[in-house]
């Protein structure tokens, strides 16, 4: 599974990743406060026969990139850090309120990661703004003991679907690789720690149940020979 070729070329990696902001990414479910005369009143998000006064609204980042916003429709926010979307919500607010100020939050975001067994594989929600490979591994239980730490892969959706997603490979065994695992994780990546070959373990487990069944018929043979007379 997910495995690459002796000459695969791997995408570069850079010491930006570390740096990069989390980006707003499609089904993303985002919450957002609006306040008015720059964060000191709370904005009524809800509508005018509601008697509710509603201080946050979910958002779902559609297919098209967009969210469904009050006053102002579709606003395209994937592709954009945090800081970047609330300060172009804000420049839009601006036209309807005195120095408004808007508060965003990501709420379902999350990664897959394979720590060395596919059995043990998991989706973790991402709490954190900025979780790092480091952080998303640590909270799948680390790498097992069948993983190769010197062989991590981080998987990533290409913007263009035409195009391969990228490939980064990791070398998390030795002490110069935290800046590597300081990558900061997108929404959608896969982590993947390939797994050792066992040729021993994997001939036992194939061969067992022909055994079993050797074993099986071996007895019944000799209990038919014992009871025929």
């Amino acid at each position: 599974m997910l495995k690459t070729t002796k000459d695969f070329t791997y995408d570069k990696l850079v010491d930006s990743l570390s740096r990069q902001d989390y980006r707003i990414a499609r089904n993303d479910v985002i919450v957002y406060r609006l306040f008015t005369n720059n964060g000191f009143k709370l904005i009524n998000l809800a509508s005018e026969s509601s008697s509710i006064f509603r201080n946050d609204i979910d958002a779902i980042v559609e297919s098209s990139d967009s969210i469904k916003m009050p006053l102002l429709g579709r606003v395209k926010v994937a592709g954009l850090t945090i800081k970047e979307a609330e300060k172009l919500l804000q420049e839009k607010y601006s036209t309807f309120y005195v120095e408004p100020f808007v508060s965003l939050r990501v709420t379902n975001r999350r990664v897959i990661v394979f720590p060395g067994n596919g059995g043990a594989a998991k989706v973790l929600p991402l709490a954190n703004n900025n979780t790092t490979v480091m952080e998303a591994l640590a909270s799948a239980g680390g790498i097992l003991e069948d993983g190769k730490a010197y062989k991590v892969k981080l998987i990533r959706n290409n913007p263009d679907p035409l195009q391969k997603p990228y490939v980064y490979l990791m070398d998390l065994s030795r002490i110069e690789g935290i800046a590597a695992g300081q990558s900061i994780v997108q929404a959608g990546d896969i982590i993947y720690v390939e797994p050792r070959y066992k040729p021993l373990a994997t001939f036992t487990k194939e061969v067992a149940p022909i055994i079993t069944l050797l074993t099986a018929f071996l007895i019944l043979y000799q209990f038919s020979r014992i009871a025929t007379p």
